[in-house]
């Protein structure tokens, strides 16, 4: 119990993120009771989560390299796209004894596809230097071309009903979407914190010069984690495609908004190295659960993106004021500059 509180003292945003998730929860329990706690509602919070909380996770190794993904949505529509021209018989024709064949191939187009989208994100970035803010925005409208062009801007409806049935399947009233969800939020976690290449990942956003002189190949790194967010996007296309039975280019629009709000709300930092998975996942508890409340009270969609983007500006402001307050907030990126935090034990750590 004494470790638990002195995690929570020594991290600010965990400790913001916490009281704010709890004191929402209590109210919308107050006002809302039991049309918010139903089981109906949150098994319809467990299924919606799961897609927009991936993108999000993509989004969150993106900021910890101090960058940013603004494709994560339109990679994830054009993987579901090419997926699901197998699923719909378009690449390999569908016959009752070959349905599971196709799923598994569909799957894995989705995932290679999402990939794909990450490795061109990472080589536009690490190789040809190109700012992950541009790098993405330019590869945000290929994506959604590439997309266009394949399916004539018409919806690719799922033809096999196994895989739909995927976007509905529970265990022990527990969504399917949702356990995939945990667990890759899990093996992310662990990777982040107990693996050599989750350190170098915090410490490349911390000073990405003084990992390169402990012999560290940054631009592997760079190719890496966008490698690693393709493959989180090519998980949210296929929950994406399993949960609508279909794809098409503009699907999830308002994710990547959401998704930066998340990101952001969990106090990882946008110059990099700073952010916690556990957060996160209060983060996304946060935001599902006032999603679901205005769904309840029947907010109009227009007002939701009205305060969802104005909810992202106060939490910009709330951090930005919080920073000087603590006068935590004096990072450079200049090169030669020496580590800012713990600097010794996380080369070491680095380099190990």
């Amino acid at each position: 119990m004494n470790a638990v509180v002195r995690k929570f003292s020594q991290d600010r945003n965990l400790s913001v993120i916490s009281v704010l998730t709890l004191t929402t929860l209590m109210v919308l329990i107050a006002t809302l009771g039991g049309r918010f706690l139903s089981a109906g509602n949150l098994q319809s919070m467990g299924t919606q989560v799961a897609e927009f909380g991936l993108l999000a996770l993509a989004m969150g190794l993106a900021m910890l390299l101090g960058g940013i993904d603004l494709s994560i949505v339109s990679a994830a529509v054009l993987a579901g796209i090419v997926g699901t021209k197998f699923l719909a018989g378009d690449v390999i024709a569908i016959t009752p004894g070959n349905e599971s064949m196709v799923m598994v191939l569909g799957a894995v187009a989705m995932l290679v596809t999402g990939m794909a989208c990450g490795l061109l994100n990472g080589l536009l970035i690490a190789k040809v230097s190109v700012p992950p803010i541009l790098a993405t925005l330019a590869t945000l409208i290929f994506f959604a071309g590439v997309g266009m062009v394949i399916t004539d801007g018409q919806s690719v409806p799922v033809t096999i009903p196994g895989f739909a049935e995927l976007g509905v399947a529970t265990v022990a009233t527990v969504p399917v979407v949702f356990v995939v969800m945990a667990l890759v939020f899990l093996v992310v976690g662990f990777m982040l914190r107990r693996t050599r290449t989750g350190r170098r990942i915090y410490l490349y956003g911390e000073n990405n010069v003084a990992l390169r002189f402990t012999g560290v190949r940054n631009e592997r790194l760079v190719i890496i984690t966008y490698v690693l967010i393709g493959l989180i996007v090519g998980v949210a296309a296929m929950i994406m495609v399993s949960r609508v039975n279909s794809a098409r280019v503009g699907f999830g629009e308002s994710y990547l908004l959401q998704a930066i709000l998340v990101v952001v709300l969990a106090g990882f930092d946008p110059y990099g190295g700073r952010g916690r998975v556990a957060s996160l996942v209060l983060g996304l508890v946060l935001l599902q659960s006032l999603q679901s409340a205005f769904t309840i009270l029947r907010f109009d969609p227009y007002m939701k993106t009205f305060i969802w983007g104005a909810a992202l500006l106060l939490i910009m402001v709330i951090h930005h004021v919080l920073n000087i307050g603590s006068g935590r907030r004096s990072r450079e990126k200049e090169p030669g500059t020496p580590p800012i935090a713990g600097p010794q034990q996380t080369l070491v750590d680095a380099e190990a």
